[in-house]
Parts: structure tokens; C-alpha cells; sequence
């Protein structure tokens, strides 16, 4: 039995009442889908009751934030889009005496350690400060430790050859039993965060802000705030880098920014 229409608009307000977490933006067939596949996998016989565990339980509160919020990631996902970053922002990024930028959506971490690499390659990663937020807390404290499975090291290694790497891969973590963990040297400039991009405000101003594959779940008009607050967010100058199905274009904001490198979603603030 799919939880309803009005049983869905029910749970987004009373998130926001009782938790300060604003799903009303998100896109609603996505929304209501993840909402009935955790009302059926926990096997819950009426909404009432469904409703009474996530106002009154805050594990269980916990549990759907996670259901609600998407967490596919990698290292060096999408390597051409790193190796863009990797040849044409950063060097400009190394310019700046002191470099600030944000990863919105951070989910586990590992696009934030894959940028910590490139910037610890180029020479500049002593200089720099990442912040990574999400509306998970769940994810930030995965992130936070810094641990992968050891499964996934091959693919990340090939990532990191194709998106312009020369070192050893595996000179980044230490291998134990299943498990990888990465250099704390990388770590020591990562912030971490939880932050929610429907209702937070900025925080500071940054040269580059990176958010792949968040907007796609919102409704147009969210993505517009969003969008405005990447703005707001960020120097004169900077850079922004979305995901492949994301954009500036028919926004606000779309006449403050061009298209810094052709064939990639990385645009500069030019006003």
C-alpha cells in the first residue's frame, strides 16, 4: 500500500516541525517513492503508526533522512570531469594566497578526499580548506573517518589514472582486511558539516563550490535558491561545478556566470 499524497505532505510538515528538516522542495514523485519503500520495508500496518515512530524515535528519524537523502558517490567519479578541474581550475586555484572551497552534498566523503589528492599533487593542499556539508549527519560521520571498502580501490585507481593521476593510488591509504583507510594528511583540511541546502544559509565565500547530482532531486523552484545561494557563496571569480544533468541555465543567476571549460558543467562567476 503506497503511503498517499496528503500522508507524504503530512510527514514533510511535521519534519519541519519537530526537526527543522525542509523536504518540501524536493522533487515529489522521488520523494513519495522513497517514503513508501521504507513504510513497506519496515512493514508498518497503518500511517498513523509510521508517523508516531518518526516523531517519537530519533533513530528511527534518523533512518529515514537516510532513505530521503541520496548517497551514490565515488573517488574521482566521472574522471573527465577531475581531469578538467585538475588542468584548468586548479592551477588557477593556486594562484590565491589562501583556498576555500565548499563540496554541497558531500555524502561519504569521497569526492571530497579525491579533490584533497589533486590539490595535495598540485602543491597546494597546505593552503586550502575543504568544507563538506550534507543534510546527513549519518554520511558526515562516515566521511569524517575516511574509511572505503577495499573493494572499491581498483576501480578508484583507474579513476585516478584516467583523470590525469601519475602517483601510486595506493600510496593514499593503508589496506586492512576489507577495508581502506586514507592518509589523515588529507583529512587534517577537511571541515565537516551538516548543513541543509533548503533552509541554511552561507557561510563563508569560496573559490570553488562543487554540488554533482543534488539539484536533480529538487523542484525547479529549489533549485533556484539553491542556485542563489552558490551566488552568494562565492568570490568573484570562482568556480562552480555541477552535476552532468545540472545547471545554470534558466536561472537567476544564470547571467552572473559563463562556461569555464567547454564540454563540463564547471561555469565562472564573472559578475
Amino acid at each position: 500500500m503506497p503511503v498517499s499524497e496528503n500522508e507524504v505532505k503530512t510527514l514533510l510538515n511535521d519534519l519541519i516541525d519537530r526537526y527543522g528538516y525542509d523536504f518540501t522542495g524536493y522533487a515529489e514523485a522521488s520523494l513519495s517513492r522513497r517514503i513508501t519503500r521504507l513504510f513497506q520495508m519496515d512493514r508498518f500496518t497503518s500511517f498513523s503508526e509510521f508517523r508516531y515512530r518518526i516523531l517519537n524515535d530519533t533513530d528511527y528519524f534518523r533512518r529515514l533522512v537516510e532513505q530521503l537523502t541520496v548517497n551514490v558517490t565515488e573517488m574521482l567519479r566521472d574522471p573527465l570531469f577531475y581531469k578538467a578541474l585538475r588542468e584548468e581550475v586548479i592551477p588557477i586555484l593556486a594562484t590565491y594566497p589562501f583556498i576555500r572551497i565548499w563540496h554541497a552534498g558531500c555524502s561519504t566523503g569521497e569526492e571530497v578526499y579525491s579533490m584533497a589528492i589533486m590539490l595535495k599533487e598540485a602543491g597546494i593542499l597546505q593552503k586550502s580548506r575543504l568544507y563538506a556539508t550534507d543534510i546527513n549527519p549519518l554520511v558526515i560521520e562516515k566521511a569524517r573517518k575516511g574509511i572505503f571498502p577495499a573493494s572499491q580501490m581498483r576501480k578508484y585507481s583507474e579513476n585516478y589514472i584516467q583523470s590525469g593521476g601519475t602517483a601510486d593510488f595506493s600510496s593514499y591509504y593503508i589496506s586492512n582486511y576489507n577495508l581502506a583507510k586514507f592518509d589523515t594528511g588529507l583529512s587534517e583540511k577537511m571541515i565537516y558539516a551538516t548543513h541543509n541546502l533548503v533552509s541554511d544559509s552561507s557561510f563563508n565565500e569560496f573559490q570553488l563550490i562543487l554540488c554533482r547530482n543534488t539539484l536533480i532531486y529538487f523542484d525547479r523552484d529549489l533549485q533556484a535558491r539553491v542556485l542563489q545561494l552558490f551566488d552568494n557563496s562565492m568570490e568573484l571569480l570562482g568556480f562552480l561545478a555541477l552535476g552532468t544533468k545540472e545547471s545554470v541555465k534558466f536561472s537567476p543567476v544564470e547571467s552572473k556566470f559563463k562556461i569555464a571549460v567547454p564540454g563540463q558543467k564547471i561555469w565562472r562567476k564573472i559578475r
